[in-house]
């Protein structure tokens, strides 16, 4: 795992993290999760990608502390079609926002592509050292090259973008994603494997930016709407305790307050 590259280019890749049968169980199991509206791990088919210990040990590894907060935010999807830049982080425009100015932005995303993009379609863009400015173009963009069972993890602030295009000839080069379907006629675009399907979890530590990002999360509609749909029962939080995760129960601390889940779209958050 290179740590220091993390912190330095705003993303790493852990090669092997899970067997081919184990992301073929998952593609599966995403499959039969089809219309399920909840966080993975209120999915009783999903939730082993949280419970399983292996995202909280690598969150130990990068932030460098023992205490993994999760909050309620993962999700999977199948065949989506986001395709824009964007950030994750909550102060994503404001240079002068709390995520940019408190220290070293500590949220993480992990991402386990459940099929291979080292030579098809279909994967994570990111722009190389994005996690360190508001900016959003700012960065060498880069197509990740995840094989199967590999885990992804970027930082939050980091410009990305989805569906990316992965190229059989000229391979050396990776087309940004405005360029889709006009590329000069000698590039040859790799097709994608099959459904393209992955699954998302947003992990920190006890911090200033977690609790920040929490109050993010509880503006939006499509996450509380979630979290009230299906909140966790007490066998579930104990087997995320036992795989490393402290879970703060975001879904309990929103009951009854009609003051969340008011934006349907990213806002500004005051500070």
């Amino acid at each position: 795992m290179d740590v220091d590259g993390f912190w330095r280019d705003g993303y790493t890749i852990v090669k092997g993290v899970y067997t081919p049968d184990e992301i073929e169980s998952f593609r599966r199991r995403a499959r039969e999760s089809v219309g399920w509206n909840g966080d993975l791990l209120s999915n009783p088919k999903l939730k082993d990608v949280l419970t399983d210990g292996r995202m909280a040990a690598v969150a130990r590894k990068i932030l460098g502390t023992d205490e993994i907060v999760y909050s309620g935010d993962s999700s999977f999807t199948i065949n989506s079609k986001s395709h824009n830049w964007h950030k994750d982080n909550t102060d994503r425009e404001d240079p002068k926002g709390p995520d940019w100015t408190q220290g070293r932005y500590t949220m993480l995303r992990f991402g386990v592509y459940l099929q291979d993009h080292t030579k098809h379609s279909k994967g994570l863009n990111l722009r190389r050292g994005s996690h360190l400015t508001t900016e959003l173009m700012a960065g060498k963009n880069v197509y990740v090259a995840t094989a199967v069972g590999d885990l992804a993890v970027w930082s939050m602030a980091i410009s990305h973008s989805g569906n990316g295009t992965k190229l059989r000839f000229p391979w050396w080069i990776d087309p940004e994603p405005a360029m889709d379907g006009k590329y000069p006629r000698w590039w040859i675009p790799a097709k994608p494997s099959g459904d393209r399907m992955a699954l998302f979890v947003g992990l920190g530590t006890d911090d200033a930016h977690h609790a920040r990002y929490v109050e993010y999360l509880k503006s939006r509609t499509y996450i509380c709407n979630m979290w009230r749909g299906h909140p966790w029962d007490d066998e579930t939080l104990a087997e995320a305790s036992k795989a490393g995760l402290t879970v703060r129960n975001v879904p309990k601390e929103i009951e009854g307050d009609d003051t969340v889940g008011k934006n349907q779209w990213w806002q500004p958050m005051p500070y």
